[in-house]
């Protein structure tokens, strides 16, 4: 397993005494809901008939790579966090599960995004054509910045809860037995995810303001 791996090698370690040796349970569970939505990314889960075909799927390998990259960040902080403190009590794992949900509700608005940037990005057309011949555009104009909202209110979700996974273990300090040092890393880590949620909040509050004025 690769968080068993990881953990040998003492990734992530910094300057956090390790406490979490073994993988929990919830752990392997949090791989597989994160492996499923991996698999939810994937451009096709059949085989190609045709080059055509082949070809037509190999142009979501950007934007599957850039989702791809995503949740595998979002599998480290995970990571990081379960090794450093080994929690497992009831806020800890309800928090956590509230993030598995948050991705899995998310997957399929972060694949639409970034295929639709990579395809704006190559000049592919941004239309879909119907069994009937119909071509439809992939997106109306009035419709991207209800798009956005919509991805960055996952976003600043995601690192809410990291925010409210760290405030649990800086609380539980004299429990967990965290030194100056670690005490010190884990404001930081909170504030680092406060921080990175206040920047998806103000995007959002950007093309609210955007949208409205143009109107």
């Amino acid at each position: 397993m690769i968080r068993r791996a990881m953990a040998g090698r003492g990734v992530g370690l910094g300057e956090f005494r390790w406490r979490g040796q073994e993988i929990t349970r919830f752990e392997g569970f949090s791989d597989a809901v994160l492996g499923f939505a991996v698999t939810l990314l994937v451009v096709s889960l059949e085989v190609p008939r045709t080059f055509t075909e082949l070809m037509a799927g190999m142009r979501g390998f950007a934007a599957f790579a850039i989702c791809f990259a995503t949740l595998i960040h979002v599998w480290y902080l995970q990571y990081v966090f379960f090794r450093r403190y080994a929690l497992q009590d009831r806020v800890t794992i309800l928090l956590n599960a509230t993030l598995l949900f948050v991705v899995l509700f998310y997957v399929y608005p972060l694949k639409f995004l970034f295929r639709l940037m990579v395809d704006q990005f190559t000049g592919v057309p941004l239309v879909v054509v119907r069994g009937d011949g119909h071509a439809e555009p992939v997106i109306e104009a009035a419709q991207a910045p209800a798009l956005m909202l919509i991805y960055g209110a996952g976003f600043v979700a995601v690192f809410l809860i990291f925010a409210l996974l760290f405030q649990h273990a800086y609380r539980k300090r004299k429990e967990l037995d965290l030194n100056a040092i670690e005490a010190f890393d884990t404001r930081f880590s909170v504030r680092h995810m406060l921080l990175s949620a206040a920047v998806g909040t103000f995007s959002m509050a950007l093309r609210s303001v955007g949208s409205s004025v143009t109107r």
